[in-house]
């Protein structure tokens, strides 16, 4: 259960993090250290702020999110699991599965020696949709909060059959404006364009908004830096255990369709998420795990 006196007793440490009613009765895990502050929802382990000290916000978060029970959030980090985009076999279930609605449960919180603070979450069976997955499956999240920002999906097989998943942590990262901004780390890439119906590609130089962008970067394993000469930053996305890249921005007409990215949302944030995709599905055999993991860092755009 997620009683809220119950998670500041078993789970809150001074000068690290502690949990709060948020919108709608969401319960948020609140991380403030000396590095950086954060906050978390329990529902769906979705992370939906991260603010280095003196640095401007590097999760971006809708204006318009909705903050609901049983409701995806617009912006921060959902978790896309145990499939990304839409069900392969039936469209009926929803996009990106259905972690990323569903209620966490706090495993463990560490304050750890060089400041930073760590959470550990896990995706009960039981908040595993029978008629969705019918796969016995260890789902667990680690989150750590410091002067780098660290996540870590890790995925064991508990069942007797081979099982095949895609995930993504489908992050979205504030920038000045997305007309303006970079991306590095892709060139040479082939590429699946959702918005030429999947039509295979190659990227050339670094990638740039003009219009929307859907994209899968296949056996993209590089780090990815988002270049920003209006925030004078440049944020560098590590990652260990993924084979794709999605990058993604809706551009005017598409956002203003879905409702939740408010006036000009678009133009303040890009996702570009770590991801197992399209031909980079992950099989796993009985007893086997899976580790995502990425790290976002921030560094100073050199001249």
């Amino acid at each position: 259960m997620n009683d809220l006196a119950d998670l500041n007793n078993r789970f809150a440490i001074p000068g690290h993090v502690e949990f709060e009613a948020g919108p709608s009765g969401l319960i948020l895990a609140r991380i403030d250290n000396h590095h950086a502050s954060a906050s978390i929802a329990l529902q769906g382990c979705h992370l939906i702020s991260w603010t280095s000290i003196n640095s401007e916000p590097v999760i971006w978060l809708s204006h318009a999110a909705s903050l609901a029970p049983g409701k995806s959030i617009r912006g921060g980090i959902p978790i896309c699991w145990p499939w990304f985009g839409a069900h392969p076999d039936d469209d009926g279930f929803p996009a990106h599965g259905f972690a990323r609605t569903a209620l966490w449960q706090v495993q463990e919180t560490y304050a750890m020696d060089d400041g930073a603070t760590r959470i550990s979450m896990i995706l009960p069976q039981q908040q595993m949709p029978a008629h969705m997955w019918t796969n016995a499956t260890n789902l667990e999240c680690l989150i750590t909060v410091g002067e780098t920002l660290e996540l870590e999906l890790n995925t064991v097989n508990r069942s007797e059959e081979n099982i095949t998943l895609s995930e993504a942590l489908h992050t979205y990262f504030a920038v000045s404006d997305v007309r303006n901004i970079s991306i590095d780390g892709l060139d040479g890439g082939r590429y699946l364009d959702k918005v030429d119906n999947f039509k295979p590609k190659q990227q050339q130089g670094p990638a740039t908004f003009s219009s929307e962008v859907d994209r899968i970067y296949l056996d993209s394993r590089d780090d990815c830096l988002i270049r920003d000469p209006g925030l004078g930053r440049r944020i560098r996305i590590s990652k260990q255990g993924s084979d794709s890249t999605v990058v993604w921005n809706p551009w005017a007409d598409k956002a203003a369709r879905m409702g939740d990215l408010g006036k000009d949302g678009y133009l303040r944030m890009v996702c570009v998420e770590s991801a197992n995709a399209a031909y980079n599905v992950v099989s796993l055999t009985p007893g086997a795990q899976h580790r995502l993991w990425v790290r976002y860092s921030v560094e100073a755009l050199g001249v």
